[in-house]
């Protein structure tokens, strides 16, 4: 029994002191061929922290929708739209009208809130008899969302142990080196950051183009058969007077011309 008393007594002293031993690190530790490799020991613990808790996934959706419809009375409409967008407080990005050849067009972009896209799309539709074309489309970009906040809260745990690190650097050489991951770091931070802004914008604003039209009857076919030969027949003597005066800017290569036949001419009947 004395024995198995003393040797348990040894086995206990010997774990206690390999524990005092191990528990001991410097910053020489955790540098590896002049590099810190520790993101994957951070990316091992986010991903068990990951696993450990119950996250309830909300559905990042992106709605946009493309119509377009004539209208009777441009200005009508116009207001109509203006006033729902004010109604489900959107803002319109962008505007801007243009005439073709026997229309005149009006072309709107317009953010409103996610949650108010159906029911502003739903008035607008309520004024418009028929549309020439109707496109809604919903990107769940949730995956992607999620896949960048992993990432960034990936990053965010690797910043906080380099300025652990760098706490600890005693030469000029380990702090350069640790600056260098840092400043790396909070570079990609800033990116994924600014991601995340860009997809949370698309989400909370859906974005709908709206482009209304009316036929305007050209002036040409809208003239008496009268009035169209009269027209023509002063374009007729227009283009007389053009023809003429292109005649007088190109006299000379006219005389030229002249003056070459005349010489073949002569030629011709000299071998004769």
């Amino acid at each position: 029994m004395r024995i198995i008393s003393v040797f348990f007594g040894a086995a206990l002293l010997l774990i206690s002191c390999n524990n005092k031993g191990e528990g001991t690190s410097s910053y020489g530790d955790l540098k590896t061929s002049g590099s810190f490799d520790i993101t994957e020991e951070v990316v091992e613990s986010s991903e068990i922290a990951k696993e450990n808790k119950e996250v309830t996934i909300d559905r990042k959706l992106i709605k946009k929708g493309d119509i377009s419809f004539e209208t009777d009375d441009l200005t009508e409409t116009r207001s109509h739209i203006e006033q729902a967008v004010k109604k489900y407080n959107g803002y319109i990005s962008a505007d801007n009208e243009y005439r073709s050849s026997q229309n005149i067009i009006s072309n709107l972009i317009v953010r409103i809130p996610s949650e108010n896209f159906d029911p502003f799309l739903n008035e607008i539709s309520s004024k418009v008899e028929r549309f020439d074309n109707k496109n809604i489309s919903v990107n769940d970009v949730t995956e992607k969302f999620l896949d960048v906040q992993a990432r960034l809260k990936v990053k965010k745990e690797l910043e906080e142990r380099y300025s652990e690190i760098l706490k600890k650097a005693s030469s000029v050489k380990e702090i350069l080196e640790v600056e260098r991951e840092l400043t790396n770091v909070r570079s990609e931070i800033e990116s994924m950051e600014g991601r995340l802004k860009y997809l949370q914008n698309q989400v909370s604003f859906s974005t709908l183009t709206i482009r209304f039209y009316k036929e305007e009857v050209s002036k040409t076919y809208s003239k008496s058969f009268g009035r169209r030969i009269v027209d023509a027949f002063s374009n007729g003597i227009d283009n007389i007077k053009w023809f003429f005066i292109g005649l007088v800017n190109i006299w000379p290569f006219i005389l030229l011309i002249i003056l070459l036949i005349i010489f073949i001419k002569k030629r011709f009947k000299r071998k004769e």
